[in-house]
């Protein structure tokens, strides 16, 4: 029997188009690539369910097994200098959807599969997934690369000419409309299925606006980061009180975020209340006795002792005994702190 490998991005798409290929009587597995940005993010400030955007979910629908590969490192390169640019922001979709399949394409002949599965349309992403841009995804793929959901609209691929896969039973989807892929779930059963979703934060204006900060202080050599860049970047507000300074807080907005920055108290100088309720804030960059009292200013400022005469503050300083400020709340905070 021969056996195919999946990619799972946790959407629709890649949903139907493996289960195109197990109603042909093949094996099936998926695998989906980690690379920090993508999918349901830091785990410690979820909001909702988030389950529906994730690829085990899919997995567990089509009850086939999830190989999930860590490419944060990796995909540095990739995103630091996209060969093909950048979106609206710093997505680099091209660059990011070929790097997938190359990943997947050595994972697939490492493991004895025979071809890969994407569900990629035609017409459906500005970048990755139109008619000339296909190609370029699966240059180098020794034409091992089937799309189930718009095949019959590309040149048949060595899957179909071998026979593995019956081309008369694949589809010709194209364009962004979700209803010829609605209608194929109906058909195969899935009443609860993933709604369309950016997925990955490099698309999102106010997380990309925090990485380019990320990497101006580090210097424009250096676009490095570490998975902890990368989760403390959705947390909370960002504020760099001097834009010359490499110094900024993070402020947590509610007690999942809060909870979320506590883990970060052995690494980084924190703040908290402890004379009123208000966020954990974490100190980041370089810290002197101004940054600590500004901080220590905006941590009263977010609490409920804002309009207080003053906040006692504890500071917690890693490896060090905690101490206690008395601190005047800061009366505003400037829109141009914000990142």
């Amino acid at each position: 029997m021969r056996k195919a490998l999946a990619l799972l991005s946790g959407g629709l798409d890649s949903l139907l188009a493996a289960k195109l290929i197990m109603n042909q009587g093949l094996h099936v597995e998926g695998i989906n690539f980690f690379t920090g940005f993508s999918g349901v993010g830091c785990v410690c400030i979820k909001r909702e369910n988030k389950s529906l955007h994730n690829a085990s979910w899919v997995a567990d629908q089509l009850g086939i097994k999830l190989h999930v590969v860590d490419v944060v490192a990796e995909f540095q390169k990739v995103l630091a200098n996209p060969q093909y640019g950048y979106g609206a922001h710093l997505n680099p979709c091209l660059d990011c959807k070929r790097f997938m399949v190359m990943q997947a394409f050595a994972w697939m002949k490492e493991n004895a599969f025979d071809f890969l599965v994407t569900g990629e349309v035609i017409g459906q992403r500005p970048m990755s997934q139109r008619k000339d841009t296909l190609p370029i995804v699966a240059k180098n793929t020794d034409d091992l690369l089937l799309r189930p959901l718009c095949a019959k609209l590309l040149p048949i691929s060595l899957p179909e000419r071998e026979g593995w896969v019956n081309r008369d039973l694949l589809c010709n989807f194209s364009g962004r409309s979700r209803k010829p892929q609605m209608a194929l779930a109906q058909q195969f059963g899935f009443t609860e299925y993933p709604q369309p979703a950016g997925g990955c934060i490099l698309t999102d204006e106010f997380y990309t606006k925090r990485l380019r900060d990320l990497w101006k202080w580090q210097g424009p050599e250096n676009k490095n980061y570490t998975l902890e860049d990368i989760m403390l970047l959705q947390v909370g507000r960002h504020l760099r009180p001097d834009a010359e300074s490499n110094f900024k807080v993070i402020v947590g907005r509610d007690q999942l975020e809060n909870e979320c920055l506590e883990k970060y108290k052995d690494r980084y100088i924190s703040m908290y209340s402890s004379s009123h309720i208000g966020p954990v804030v974490l100190c980041v960059g370089e810290m002197n006795a101004a940054n600590m009292e500004l901080a220590a200013k905006i941590t009263a400022y977010f609490g409920k002792g804002r309009q207080a005469e003053s906040v006692q503050i504890t500071v917690d300083i890693p490896k060090e005994t905690s101490k206690n400020l008395n601190i005047i709340p800061i009366p505003e905070i400037p829109s141009k702190w914000y990142i």
